[in-house]
């Protein structure tokens, strides 16, 4: 990603993240996701089908994409790891900068349902 690609694609509010699947297939995800040092990071259920992905394949792509998913720019090649401890608080910060409010309530009702404590973070490298 060039300097003027990393811009466009950090404004966006959605990135489309697609992991790998054991067939070879990458599944897509709108995401919400937050810039830090060159690294992106994102949050998800703990149990959802992207995790388990990552947990046998480090192998993704994003793009600039709508709520709803649709692709609206480039799409990059990346890596991604799921992250634990101290990341994990590293990820939800940059995540709270980038979203404010939206994040915060997010949490509100993810903590009201139990599922704050369930969710994994993670951190995609563009290639």
């Amino acid at each position: 990603m060039n300097t003027q690609q990393i811009k466009e694609f950090e404004t966006s509010e959605y990135m489309s993240f697609a992991t790998l699947k054991k067939s070879g297939d990458f599944v897509a995800t709108p995401v919400w996701f937050a810039p830090l040092e060159g690294s992106y990071y994102v949050f998800s259920a703990g149990n959802a089908g992207k995790v388990k992905r990552l947990r046998n394949f480090t192998d993704a792509t994003i793009a600039r994409c709508t709520a709803t998913g649709k692709v609206t720019g480039e799409v990059f090649e990346a890596d991604a790891y799921l992250l634990e401890g101290a990341d994990e608080k590293l990820a939800l910060k940059a995540l709270h900068r980038k979203y404010g409010f939206k994040m915060k309530v997010a949490d509100f009702f993810s903590g009201l349902t139990g599922k704050t404590s369930k969710r994994a973070y993670i951190r995609v490298d563009p290639r």
